[in-house]
């Protein structure tokens, strides 16, 4: 792995004592907000004075806390804002948030979504004298990226369309800020604190089987089989879920499953703490199925319909991944993986 570094703002600094202010606009999904963490891990092992903000949806701002090198969290909630844009609360807000955004003068500014809102958070946020903005000149395959971001760049980083979504953050701060990227990507999230009171005493295995998109699930004969093999080792399930459908095939699950059990409702924490905690995690291409694989817990990710390459857990030889975009995986090639890991 490496980035084509450009050096022309960095080399003259002495990295092991300069604090540079560096702000990372990536404010959207779970998923990606998820992958970029290992640029904060990236950017303090070369800059370990480095004082690191992040902008971010609302929604995620727990997670982004779960990394201790971030310094200050802005919250973004376009989400929320643009069903009454116009509304005195809002316009409040938008203004408290860009004062915000404005309150620092950052030395390296990246944007790792590429996308015109995030181009426009760029464009909003203040250098220092001798800052820069950079971001994505190209998208990869499949992603959202709007070319019209690059206006907003004072250096643009091309990346090969096929690279890993967590690669693809950690090139671009590694080209701005002139080092090479030569390790497995290091995701540096603490363990959540929350009370779960639903949490067993005993190892279990969680399923991560909900999913928007209907062709990315698994069939349900498949989890049935699977928490079949599992009884034979003892181990119980544990079946979240995040809507009402979602509910409702979790508990269809359930009642022909021997050794599952329904959670309650779970916030965003809690959902976390349930992925670090398992046993072993079995997901599909979802984001809690990623935080499980990031923080290293077992775990196996079921790539049904989305590319595997995109998104596989690459960083640890805890985590398997099976499957790829029209190929589900086998009920075998999950026992065998089950195996493999010595899950018992």
């Amino acid at each position: 792995m490496h980035a084509g570094p450009d050096t022309h703002f960095f080399s003259h600094r002495t990295f092991l004592s300069y604090s540079v202010k560096i702000l990372i606009i990536r404010v959207s999904s779970l998923g990606d907000v998820l992958h970029n963490m290992p640029v904060v891990s990236d950017l303090l092992q070369h800059f370990p004075n480095a004082s690191i903000d992040w902008v971010v949806e609302e929604a995620y701002v727990n997670l982004v806390r779960l990394h201790p090198g971030v310094r200050r969290i802005i919250p973004f909630a376009l989400r929320r804002w643009r069903k009454k844009l116009l509304s005195t609360q809002n316009r409040a807000e938008i203004r408290q948030f860009l004062n915000a955004l404005r309150e620092e003068q950052y030395d390296l500014i990246l944007d790792t979504q590429g996308l015109l809102k995030t181009g426009l958070l760029m464009g909003w946020a203040k250098n220092s004298q001798n800052g820069k903005k950079v971001g994505l000149a190209n998208g990869t395959v499949g992603s959202g990226y709007e070319g019209i971001s690059r206006i907003f760049h004072d250096q643009s980083v091309a990346v090969d369309p096929y690279t890993h979504a967590v690669l693809r953050g950690r090139l671009v701060a590694a080209a701005a800020a002139g080092y090479i990227v030569d390790r497995p990507a290091v995701f540096g999230l603490q363990p959540p604190v929350c009370e779960a009171a639903w949490m067993p005493p005993h190892p279990f295995v969680v399923f991560f089987h909900g999913t928007a998109g209907a062709a990315k699930k698994w069939a349900r004969t498949n989890w049935i089989a699977v928490a079949n093999y599992l009884q034979t080792l003892a181990l119980p399930v544990l079946l979240p879920w995040g809507n009402a459908e979602e509910k409702a095939e979790a508990e269809a699950m359930a009642a022909v499953m021997p050794n599952a059990a329904v959670l309650p409702a779970l916030s965003m924490q809690e959902a976390t703490l349930l992925a670090y905690s398992a046993t072993l995690a079995i997901g599909v291409d979802t984001g809690l199925t990623h935080i499980a694989a990031a923080y290293e817990t077992p775990t196996i990710e079921l790539y049904c319909a989305s590319p595997k390459w995109k998104t596989e857990g690459n960083w640890s030889d805890r985590l398997i991944n099976l499957g790829d975009d029209g190929a589900p995986p086998t009920v075998d090639a999950v026992i065998q993986a089950l195996q493999q890991l010595q899950i018992q």
